[in-house]
């Protein structure tokens, strides 16, 4: 998740004849750079001084460097505000970007259902991050996509185009091509992308329901999302049905089918959280949970209980109507087992489909 830059104020820029020296080139290390401080600099705060040796490097990615060490006055590892003085050797050796392996392909074991000329389908394992982003530079489901089809270099985002969370299992379809890219994203646009999802919530839901509710960022917690009328909320619609629930010590849990009308971020565990119906599990949705007992084996389960169990939509090339089905994984599947669910190796018809 991200993090925000702050800048401080930068002095004005030293008169081009009294310049520190910037060496580039220093013997085994090219990319190693040497300042010396001049007494115009005197006084001044290290990273104050970076930006303007360095004027084409940002002030937080400066600053990140010297909290790495990367930058050392006389020798010695300083804080960014290190008050330099006339004579002082400052010495840099510049790092790469933190998102420098986003888009470098890295082989790793992937569950592929379909594959033909335009799509991949696969079974996404929890705790793979999907895309690149602060934190997550590497290791992500699209570094091994490319690895696996080095084509989808040419393809934006790799092909990409719709995510699942990290905790959150399942399927996604992945596009070959810019033809079905464009194609997959219209009929995402559209909605006539079937996605469903299993999840064990706390409480009892009614039979069927449909939470038609905006989503936007929650103010007070930047990783969380909440039901929201601001102005920058999104639109988002969630159907559910409610397949089994049944009574575990204080607790009563149930078993939902939950499908997308739109793809917003976090919306299945916003919507149900906002009715009252956290997912077991979810480490940052959750309600105040029951009393304590000795039965409450769901509250190990280490992550949201929600899988992407049945995706359907038009091959973007013949127009063929595709559906696949998958089974959670082993720690869901063990869970619904020990709760008396039953049976979640096969696809289930939805009581009151509308």
């Amino acid at each position: 998740m991200s993090s925000s830059e702050v800048y401080g104020s930068a002095s004005a820029d030293p008169d081009p004849d009294e310049a520190s020296d910037l060496l580039i080139g220093d013997g085994d290390d090219d990319a190693r750079r040497r300042f010396s401080v001049d007494p115009a600099l005197a006084g001044e705060r290290l990273d104050k001084a970076l930006v303007q040796w360095m004027p084409d490097i940002s002030r937080s990615r400066l600053q990140q460097w010297v909290e790495a060490g990367a930058v050392r006055v006389n020798g010695a590892v300083v804080r960014p505000r290190h008050e330099l003085a006339t004579g002082d050797l400052v010495e840099l050796e510049p790092q790469p970007a933190p998102d420098a392996k986003a888009y470098l392909p890295e082989p790793m074991p992937l569950a592929v259902l379909h594959e033909d000329a335009d799509i991949l389908v696969i079974d996404k394992p929890a705790g793979l991050v999907v895309h690149p982003a602060a934190g997550h530079w590497s290791g992500t489901l699209l570094n091994g996509l490319l690895a696996y089809a080095p084509e989808l270099a040419d393809v934006p985002r790799a092909g990409i185009v719709h995510r699942l969370d990290a905790g959150t299992s399942g399927l996604m379809v992945v596009a070959r091509t810019l033809p079905a890219q464009a194609d997959l994203v219209r009929q995402l646009q559209a909605r006539t992308v079937r996605r469903e999802y299993w999840a064990v919530v706390l409480g009892e839901p009614r039979r069927h329901g449909t939470v038609d509710a905006p989503i936007g960022r929650d103010p007070r917690n930047p990783l969380r999302f909440k039901v929201s009328h601001a102005a920058s909320a999104r639109s988002a619609r969630t159907q559910y049905w409610n397949l089994a629930s049944v009574r575990h010590g204080h607790a009563t849990l149930s078993w939902l089918a939950c499908r997308l009308d739109t793809g917003r971020t976090h919306q299945i565990r916003v919507h149900l959280e906002h009715l009252g119906y956290p997912l077991v599990g979810d480490p940052v949705y959750r309600r105040k949970l029951p009393p304590v007992d000795a039965t409450v084996a769901w509250r190990a389960f280490g992550r949201q209980a929600l899988h992407a169990c049945r995706l359907g939509l038009e091959h973007p090339r013949s127009r063929a109507p595709m559906q696949w089905f998958r089974a959670p994984p082993a720690d869901m599947s063990a869970l619904m087992q020990a709760l008396g669910f039953g049976p979640t190796d096969r696809p289930k018809s939805l009581p009151g489909e509308e």
